[in-house]
């Protein structure tokens, strides 16, 4: 039987970023061989993954990428399940170079992405994302990323902490004006650029409710569609980022279509993340919970 030294163990910790008890383990069954210490416990890490992979990834960053060129960038969305880990040093990082990964490459979806070898290592995102897993002890995921790449216009990013991040496609104007758009956008949450991207259901939605508004108000029938047009074109300019007043507007008033003609630009495309958006958090009833633990030791 090998001497398993603490040296040992404190390298395969490094290697593989888990517990001492765990390395410890994995280097007598292997009877000192490092390597495959190494090997059984990214097997383990595998088995791992998929036991986790049935918990909700609710938390988690947004990231972002732009080239040094502004031409090319990525916003990736990354989760996890607790905002603990979201703030880990190590996860923020893996999010950041999964957003390098997707600019670089423009995979086709995520599990191309997974395949790729990613930004500043060695190994797959997939492997390094298990890798991670196995360090962190939680589910973690690629949830969606969105690229864009241009020979006209120039990129731009903004991150709100981590929960929130633009990356924008603009045409004129300076980076400037690109980090004020972004950090804008971030702000108010546009739904498009302007009314066309608005999706007709939502529109007549809010023409539906206008009109009934109006008839329950006892408002003249003659005056429903223009009471229910007035009402429609008031959403449009809140939810379309052209229509919306500029956040550090000087006068309070200035729209974003009034900013961007005066700067001689043009908006193309944006893409927000926010962490968790539309994911069905689990509400947690602790207090059930332990007092179906203490029935089950009393039992």
């Amino acid at each position: 039987m090998a001497e398993i030294t603490a040296s040992m163990v404190k390298e395969l910790r490094e290697r593989t970023g888990l517990g001492m008890m765990e390395c410890k383990k994995a280097l007598v069954e292997s009877d000192g061989d490092m390597t495959v210490a190494e090997e059984q416990l990214r097997i383990k890490s595998g088995a791992k993954a998929s036991k986790a992979a049935t918990r909700v990834t609710a938390e988690g960053v947004v990231s972002a990428f732009v080239s040094a060129d502004a031409k090319t960038g990525a916003v990736v969305e990354v989760n996890c399940e607790t905002d603990f880990v979201a703030k880990n040093d190590d996860f923020q990082a893996f999010a950041k170079a999964v957003a390098q990964t997707v600019a670089a490459n423009n995979p086709a979806d995520i599990a191309a992405l997974s395949e790729l070898t990613i930004a500043g290592g060695s190994e797959s995102v997939e492997e390094t994302r298990k890798a991670l897993l196995m360090k962190l002890g939680e589910n973690l995921s690629i949830r969606r990323f969105e690229r864009y790449a241009t020979e006209a216009g120039q990129l731009s990013s903004y991150l709100h902490g981590s929960k929130i991040g633009v990356l924008l496609h603009f045409n004129g104007g300076d980076a400037a004006l690109g980090r004020d758009l972004s950090m804008h956008i971030a702000a108010s949450k546009p739904k498009s650029v302007d009314a066309s991207g608005v999706s007709a259901d939502d529109i007549a939605t809010e023409r539906r409710i206008a009109i009934e508004k109006a008839k329950e108000s006892g408002k003249p029938e003659a005056m429903l569609e223009k009471i229910a047009e007035g009402t429609v074109q008031k959403f449009l300019k809140e939810v379309t980022l052209l229509g919306q007043v500029f956040v550090k507007a000087e006068d309070g008033k200035q729209t974003i279509e009034q900013l961007l003609k005066s700067r001689g630009a043009s908006v193309t495309a944006f893409q927000m993340f926010i962490v968790g958006e539309g994911i069905e958090k689990k509400e947690e009833n602790y207090a059930e919970e332990v007092a179906k633990a203490v029935a089950a030791l009393k039992g």
